[in-house]
Formats: structure tokens, sequence, C-alpha cells
């Protein structure tokens, strides 16, 4: 619960340099910070004299006046600590819908005089800053600000306390999927797996790759397919997964779980989502596109599994030597993948639910609805890509509460797995994943939690994420070969019960594996079957009845 805290102390710091970046033109000389009734205003320049004299003038001090030498050296130093940014990314992400969003949610907290959302100001002081040759500083956004500016009080407590209720129920759906998982292993009784195949170990099979371009001429859609199999020509029935990959990504970075599952002698085919893919991102950053993602991913993503599986049942008996087994094909997706693979399983979109959620005070506290509410902007009609091809899916950190929601999600009637981690921000697992798991209306369904686990890998990610995120004193992550041991070993068992059918593998899909993988590790894996949904469910209500308003 420490590390999450942390973790969230570094959004929330990232977030505060967001914030305080921007206001044209002019400079403010205070911020005034209001709890109705009253009102107190803090200098500009006295943050700047502290800043370059360590010395707390009269103004200050009514904030700084009880924190200890150690708070106002660490206070001190953030000030002039400087981050470069890129300004022309910085610019084109907040023009984009999701950056717009995010800054007219800033905006209602942080506002112009008279109570305007500072949205616009807030764009342009952060701009103006990142061109600065120090970079952004606190310091320099606060001098960038056009004109004084006003913090709601009240607001901000609010959200403060809205934070400190999603911290809780990070720290009790943890602890109580955790118990959960222990007493499905009790009742399971004793099972030897180191007497068993070890799943984590990569199969006997040598794996080859290779690279098709594709057309889908109904949808005029280009788009590249990297397939992983095991090496030479194929000489037996061969099982098919579609691996889906998540928003600015590509199927390369997912190789490492395709080459397992090739070990074991399937076929893995990995397309590219051209509209919210590393490209797209590109594309944004050229300039050559204003948006994130485009809104027609939603639709286009899980066409693009069901046009994959037809593309290879045209080419299977040609390239394949006719053994790839196209009528019980598995998929897997990571995030935006996890929504696709979840929506070609049989999960439809539920728009007055999606509506409802954008909506709430607050929402965006499920970083995910930045993405989930852009889904609004199709046109309403009822979608429905289930594709019966498709026998089982295994969804990783997938956003799916809002825009499916338990009508939409009660439509899965195939077995799913659903893994969670304790540490992402991008698709929290209280309100994703942990919270949707006991509307799945299949017997054969898994939820894993996965302490530690961050929605990416954070070993391949740029230095400045890593060097920000090793900033925050004493937080530690999981090294991806643990996480990696974790999946790996859960998908392959998952895939070998349900698509290739091999009972020998049940075992490992039992609470008690997530015990044996856990074993001595600082970050422990909690598995979860139907058995537990019931008081899972009867959880959440609890929860959300004692500490929601």
């Amino acid at each position: 619960m420490l590390q999450l805290a942390k973790i969230s102390r570094l959004i929330a710091l990232g977030c505060l340099g967001t914030i305080l970046t921007s206001f044209p033109v002019l400079s403010a000389e205070r911020i005034t910070f209001i709890l109705a009734p009253f009102s107190r205003t803090l200098e500009i320049s006295s943050l700047e004299n502290f800043a370059k004299t360590g010395r707390i003038d009269a103004n200050l001090r009514q904030y700084l006046g009880n924190t200890t030498a150690e708070q106002q050296k660490e206070f001190r130093q953030a000030l002039t600590t400087s981050k470069e940014v890129n300004p022309v990314l910085i610019s084109r992400f907040f023009n984009t819908r999701m950056g717009e969003d995010i800054l007219t949610l800033v905006g209602e907290l942080i506002t112009i005089q008279g109570g305007i959302n500072g949205k616009f100001a807030l764009r342009s002081a952060l701009v103006k800053s990142a061109f600065e040759p120090e970079g952004v500083t606190i310091l320099n956004l606060l001098r960038n600000l056009p004109t004084n500016m006003q913090i709601d009080v009240t607001k901000v407590q609010r959200l403060a306390r809205a934070i400190d209720v999603v911290l809780k129920a990070t720290r009790v759906f943890t602890e109580k999927v955790a118990q959960l998982s222990l007493e499905e292993a009790k009742k399971a009784g004793e099972i030897n797996f180191t007497a068993m195949t070890d799943p984590r170990q990569p199969g006997l099979r040598q794996v080859e790759q290779m690279r098709l371009d594709l057309t889908d001429g109904r949808r005029q859609r280009e788009l590249y397919l990297i397939i992983v199999k095991p090496k030479g020509q194929l000489t037996q029935k061969t099982p098919v997964i579609v691996f889906s990959h998540g928003l600015a990504s590509r199927p390369e970075d997912f190789l490492r779980q395709a080459e397992h599952l090739a070990s074991y002698g399937y076929l893995v085919a990995m397309p590219q989502h051209p509209g919210s893919d590393t490209l797209q991102v590109q594309n944004l950053l050229a300039g050559l596109s204003r948006m994130v993602f485009e809104t027609n991913e939603f639709v286009n993503r899980p066409l693009d599994i069901s046009f994959v599986i037809d593309e290879l049942q045209r080419r299977n008996a040609r390239e394949f030597q006719g053994q790839l087994d196209l009528d019980n094909v598995g998929v897997a997706g990571h995030s935006f993948g996890g929504y696709t693979a979840l929506a070609v399983g049989g999960a439809t979109i539920d728009f007055e639910n999606l509506q409802r959620d954008c909506q709430r005070r607050l929402a965006f506290l499920n970083v995910s609805l930045l993405l989930q509410c852009r889904a609004l902007d199709l046109p309403r009609e009822k979608y429905n890509f289930r594709d019966p091809r498709i026998k089982a899916i295994f969804a990783v950190n997938p956003f799916n509460w809002s825009i499916f929601g338990a009508e939409g999600l009660a439509k899965i009637e195939i077995p799913t797995f659903v893994v969670a981690g304790t540490y992402d921000p991008a698709t929290p697992a209280i309100f994703e994943q942990v919270r949707s798991f006991p509307l799945l209306n299949t017997d054969n369904k898994y939820l894993t939690l996965i302490e530690g686990q961050a929605h990416v890998d954070f070993s391949v990610l740029d230095a400045g994420i890593n060097e920000a995120l090793e900033s925050v004193a004493d937080l530690t992550l999981p090294a991806p070969y643990v996480i990696d041991s974790y999946a790996h070993s859960l998908s392959l068992a998952f895939f070998e019960v349900y698509i290739r059918k091999n009972p020998g593998y049940k075992p490992f899909l039992q609470a008690a594996y997530s015990q044996y993988l856990s074993q001595g590790q600082e970050f422990r894996c909690f598995l979860i079957t139907r058995a537990s949904s019931a008081a899972l469910e009867q959880l959440i209500e609890d929860f959300v009845a004692q500490n929601v308003r």
C-alpha cells in the first residue's frame, strides 16, 4: 500500500507540474486560495525569494511556519527542479480531445479570477514554460501565468478525499482477493507442482517470426501482421492465438509472450492496429494528426481480429500446410487490446452506462475514462463483434467497466481470464478488472491480481520515465522476469485447457498455483475463480455503500 501511495504521489506531482503550467502574456503576482467565505493569498515573489535565498518572509510563513527544516529544504529544491519537455509535443497533446479533457478537469480546480475555467490559460503557460532554456520548473510555470489565479480549496479537498477512497479501496480489494485466493487454495488440498511440468519455462520448439502486409478491401484498411510460430513447416494441428496490442503500442512489444506460446507449438498472430498504435502517436508528434487515437478504433480493432482469422484461413492450405485450427481460436490483448479481446468475445458497448460514468463528478480518477469516453463520439448503433471462431480470451489490464457495463459484460459466455495489477494507474483494478469480474457470465472465468504490476513493462520505457520513477524514494517495482513468469505460465495453462483441450494443465488454473508461483517473491500474484465471484461482488456492494457518497 505504501508503494501505491508513492506512485500516486509521483502522478500527483506530475499533475501539479501540469497544473502550474499555464497562463500567457502577462505575469501573475499571486495565487489566491479560496475556502468560502475566506481567502488567503500567496505572493509569487515570496516563492522566488525563498528559492534564491532560503529566507521565509511573512507571507510565506503563513504556509511554511509549521514545517521542519528538512521539509523546507525539499520544497525549495522542488521549486527549481527542472524537467525538460518537448514544447511542440506538449502543445499538440493538449490540443487533442484527450488533452483538453485533462485541462478542463484541472481548470475546474485552478481558475482565472471570477471562477472561469483555466484550461486554455493552463495550456498556453505550459507551452511557454517548456520553451524556456532551463526547462519547466514550478517557478517559471508560476511566472508564466498571465494573471492572478485562484485555487478552490473545497474542490481540492473533495478530490483529496476521493483519492483517499481510491487508495483505501485498492488496499481493501487487494487484501480480499489475496484472502479469497488463499481460501480457494486450501479447499483444493495439497498439489505437488514441483513434480509437474513447469509452464514458466520455454517449450521444446524453436520459433521463427514472419511479417505479412495486409489490406482489408472491405474497410480500405492497411495493416501489418507479425506471426510467431514453431520453426519450419507445420506437421500437426496447430492452435492459433491472436494478440491485440495496446494504445500507442505495436505488435513487436509483445514478442516475449508470443515466443513463449510458440515454443509450445502455438501460432501467434499479432496485428497492427493503425489509428491507435505507435505510428499514430508519431503522427501526432509530427503534426499530422490531432488525435491520440482515432475514435473509430473502438470498431476497427475487433474487426481487425476477425479479418486476421479470415486471412489465416485464406492462407492456411498454401502457407501453413492446412494445419491451423481456426475453429478454436484464442484471443489475448493488453489494455486497449484487452477491450478488443472482450469485444470479440461477446461484450457489447453500453452507451447509456458510459454516458453516466463520463458525467460523474471526479470520474477521471479512473484515468481509463479519458479513453473510454471517446466512444461516446461513435454513432449510437448496436455493435456486436462476437466471432464464433473465438473460444477463449485472455485480457491483461483491459478497460471495460464503463464502456461495456453490466449488460455488455454479461454477454461474454466463453472462458475468460483477466489480469490486473495493483500499481496500474491507467486502468485501475478497482475501477476496471476487479469491479467487472463478478459480471462475466461464464462458468470458466479467472482473475489474477499481480502485486506491483503497473500496466506497462518498465524495462522498455524511455530513460526519462525511468528517471522519474527512480526519483520516488523507496519505490520498488517487480523485475520484468517476475511479471513474465506469472503471465507466461498462466496464459499458457489457460490456452492449453480451453484452446488445445489439454486437461493436464487444469491444476495451473487453480488458486494453489498462484500461491506456488508467489513463494519467495516480494511481489505476489493471487488467482481466484468463479467460486469467489459472489464474495467479491458482495464486498464491492458493501464498500460502495459505506464509502461512496
